[in-house]
Formats: C-alpha cells, structure tokens, sequence
C-alpha cells in the first residue's frame, strides 16, 4: 500500500517558492522517529546517566534530506517505507508540511516504523542508535518502479539496504540523473557504487572509514589528502564536511575550502541532513557547486542552533539572511 493521503494541503501554501526551481530532487532513503534526550555528558560503556529533556522528533537520514530541501524551496519528491503506525502517520505529516510529495511513501504492514535514539550533550554533540523497522524492507524493486521516469537530481544516504541504494544509483546513473550520496552510516562502499556518484558528501569519520583508515583524527590540513583519495575510488565530486570548519571541496579542477559561520551550537543531529537537502536544492536551481557549497553550510549552521532534526531546519529566508548579513568564521 502506498500513502497517498494527509498532505494535499500542507503542499499548497508553499507552490509559489517551488515555482523558480529548475529541476526536480528526489530522495531515497529512510524514515525515522527520533527520540531524543538531553544529558549533561554522553554516557560511557556500561553506565547510567541521568537526562533532561525528552521529546519525540520526526527524523531519519532519508526524510531529514527531503524535508530540509523541501523547507529551502525545493520540489521533492521522497521514496521510502513506513510502517502503518502512529510514527508513520507522524512522518508523513511532518514531510508534507514541509512540501514534499510522499505519494511514493509505502506503508509496511505489521511492521514498526523506524526509530532513532538519541543523546544529545551539552553543546551539541550527540550519539545515535537506529532500530530500521521498515526501512529495512525498502526493496530494488520499490526503487526501480518508484524511481520512474525521475530526472534532475538523486539523493541517497545509508539507512536503507545497500543493495537498494546500489539499484537507485544505478537507475539514476543510466537516466542522467545527477546523484548525491551521504555515507552516513558509516561503513565501506564497493567502487562499483562510487563510481555512478556525481557527488560524494561524507563528514570526516566518513571518510576515513571510506579509506579504511579508522582510528585517525582529521584536521583543516588534512582535507585535500583525504579529499583527493577519496576522489580516486570513482565520484565526480567529493564534499568533505568539517562540522564548524565548513566543507572542502574536490573536484576535476582541483581542491577549495569553504569556511564555516560562527554559531552557537545547541545540537548537531541532522547538520549533514539539511547540508545535503540544501546542496541539492541550490544545485537544481542552478547554481554553480561553489555558491551551492556556500548555502548549504549556512543551512547546516542554522540547523546546529536548535533541537532536534526536522524541527531544526531552517526556512529560506533564514538562510538568505545568514547569508547575506554575516561573515564565515
């Protein structure tokens, strides 16, 4: 069954801004309920410690990129599953309230929504536990029927099965469809994936896993090594996040920095997310990846400044603003 209801309305109030978009954004990926805690220091192996605030927040890799591209003006369109649930209702909601089409959203019976837990510190780091539900059951053959006649530009993370992901960049790949792959979980990917990858946005732990160099710390210096290795295993483009020091970039014309903005950081859940959803929006509406690169990390900042995934994504106008009236750090 596909869910094809709940989001009529929610779609019509924000038609005008998707009006300037030039190609449409599809994302691929996961769905999840965020359960997030506040602590004062994130807890060791085997101990208990005592939070403060709780609250329940849609999320998941997947729905976090579509929302935060959705919120930015972006025409989205999102592919997954959840489960037929309270959680799934939730999901659903929240996506359409930010404008994104779910009607390729399927909903998996007696099977359990997603869930994340979360432990978010004082000062914004966080530790993350996913239980997939029906993320799991996201098929090659979802993706394949689901995928269409799609065209402009893919985006795909980690949460769902890898064959699956493997099938929706390789559909994409053959239709020219541009694809922007997170690999967010953490964990190696065949070259064969790597190489229909137009563009590769890993953070740094990302990337080391990528190189199968775990265990190493990554600083400013070490970006364009890491940056251009990564670019040998087959990707067009490779985007290393830095958290507050911005992004590097690595492409066919050589390596560039992209400074950071000075923010105050309440919780980093979903910088990645909304960086990803917001490179995709500025992309299809042509613009070229170094402004592109620049929108993004000032969307990834607002989004560190409040609580939660979804409930963090800043609006376009907010980002504009950064923008335009503040300085990079």
């Amino acid at each position: 069954m596909v869910a094809n209801d709940m989001r009529s309305g929610a779609r019509v109030a924000i038609r005008d801004i998707h009006a300037g978009v030039s190609a449409p954004i599809t994302v691929a990926g996961s769905l999840n309920m965020d359960f997030v805690v506040q602590v004062q220091t994130l807890p060791r192996p085997g101990e208990t410690v005592l939070g403060g605030g709780f609250v329940t927040i849609p999320g998941g890799k997947g729905a976090n990129q579509a929302c935060a591209a959705g919120r930015l003006g972006g025409r989205v369109r999102m592919l997954g599953r959840v489960g037929d649930d309270v959680f799934g209702r939730q999901l659903l909601e929240s996506l359409a309230s930010a404008g994104v089409d779910t009607k390729a959203v399927r909903v998996s019976v007696a099977v359990p929504s997603g869930v994340a837990l979360i432990f978010v510190e004082t000062g914004g780091q966080n530790e993350i536990v996913v239980a997939s539900g029906a993320n799991g059951l996201l098929s090659p053959e979802d993706v394949a029927q689901d995928l269409g006649d799609a065209s402009g530009f893919l985006l795909l993370q980690l949460e769902t099965p890898l064959a699956t992901i493997e099938r929706a960049a390789a559909l994409a790949s053959e239709r020219g469809v541009t694809v922007i792959l997170d690999p967010a979980p953490a964990h190696p990917l065949p070259e064969a994936l790597l190489a229909r990858v137009s563009v590769l946005t890993p953070n740094e732990s990302e990337a080391l896993v990528l190189l199968d160099r775990r265990g190493a710390s990554v600083s400013l210096a070490d970006a364009p090594e890491i940056a251009r290795a990564l670019l040998k295993r087959g990707p067009r483009s490779v985007i290393l996040k830095l958290g507050e020091q911005g992004a590097f970039l690595q492409d066919a014309s050589g390596g560039r920095h992209f400074p950071g903005f000075a923010v105050k950081a309440v919780d980093a859940t979903a910088a990645g997310d909304t960086f990803g959803g917001a490179l995709g929006v500025a992309l299809a509406e042509g613009r070229s990846m170094d402004e592109a690169i620049r929108f993004a990390n000032a969307a990834a900042a607002l989004s560190v400044t409040r609580l939660g995934a979804q409930a963090s994504m800043p609006e376009r106008r907010e980002v504009e603003k950064l923008l335009a009236g503040r300085s990079a750090s």
